[in-house]
């Protein structure tokens, strides 16, 4: 596997010497990466709009402008995979990564074998595979990320998938093929019931009998709807509402 990493610091010494930590991470993995620094978070994310297929990020908590909390929170909105690294000068700061699922906490000056140590702890999540299962979508065979599922609503004899972004097809003319990026809503012809028999248990919930829902993407539960941290609303039958709140619980 081929890395990219991005250093997104405001202070050019610190940078550099994350950089060269790295490389030496690089040599000592035989791995192979791409690796850029970038002095602010407004450069990063200019630049993350062509490419947004990074792999570990580095990023100072305080720069100027806006913050690596910040810069951490936007990428977050889509990009479940991608391992979040912050280096800062104060560690009462820690608090703020739990909402982004940060890897790790480094303290300024940053020592090369903790640095080491933990691009090694992200290198293995990185290889672990997320669960995922194929769907027949349109003449395509479809490889869909549970956690990019929002959620699945049931018409008469299909189901529609709306997903955070594009899924992957597997096969399409007998040869696989890029990241699919179409409209993130997927019409399956498939039961509602057998599709959630195919999900992990307790990472889905069914809230209605036409709706699943992701319990990962559930921000606020109402008496009569679930909010989605895509701003959707999906409807909750009578008599599920303490049945959710324990899911919602126990999925963490």
């Amino acid at each position: 596997m081929k890395y990219k990493i991005a250093i997104c610091d405001d202070m050019e010494k610190d940078a550099q010497a994350m950089a060269l930590t790295v490389n030496r991470w690089l040599q000592k993995e035989k791995a192979l990466a791409a690796v850029r620094t970038f002095p602010c978070a407004e450069e990063f994310l200019f630049q993350y709009e062509e490419e947004k297929d990074y792999h570990i990020l580095l990023l100072d908590v305080e720069m100027r402008g806006m913050s690596g909390i910040e810069l951490a929170k936007k990428i977050r909105r889509e990009n479940d995979r991608v391992e979040i690294i912050f280096v800062t000068s104060h560690f009462e700061f820690s608090g703020e990564g739990y909402e982004v699922d940060a890897l790790h906490y480094l303290v300024k000056p940053v020592a090369q074998d903790k640095l080491m140590e933990v691009l090694s702890k992200a290198a293995r999540r990185l290889a672990e595979e997320p669960a995922s299962l194929t769907v027949a979508c349109e003449g395509e065979i479809i490889r869909l990320f549970e956690a990019d599922i929002l959620y699945v609503e049931a018409f008469l004899h299909y189901i529609v998938i709306y997903a955070k972004r594009g899924m992957e097809p597997v096969e399409k003319g007998g040869e696989k093929n890029d990241i699919y990026s179409g409209n993130p809503a997927y019409k399956i012809k498939e039961n509602i019931s057998s599709f959630a028999q195919r999900l992990s248990s307790g990472a889905f919930y069914r809230t209605h009998r036409s709706y699943l829902v992701s319990l990962r993407h559930v921000v606020r539960i109402s008496r009569t709807s679930v909010l989605l941290d895509n701003g959707a609303e999906v409807p909750l039958a009578r008599g599920k509402y303490d049945g959710i709140n324990r899911a919602f619980i126990e999925h963490g």
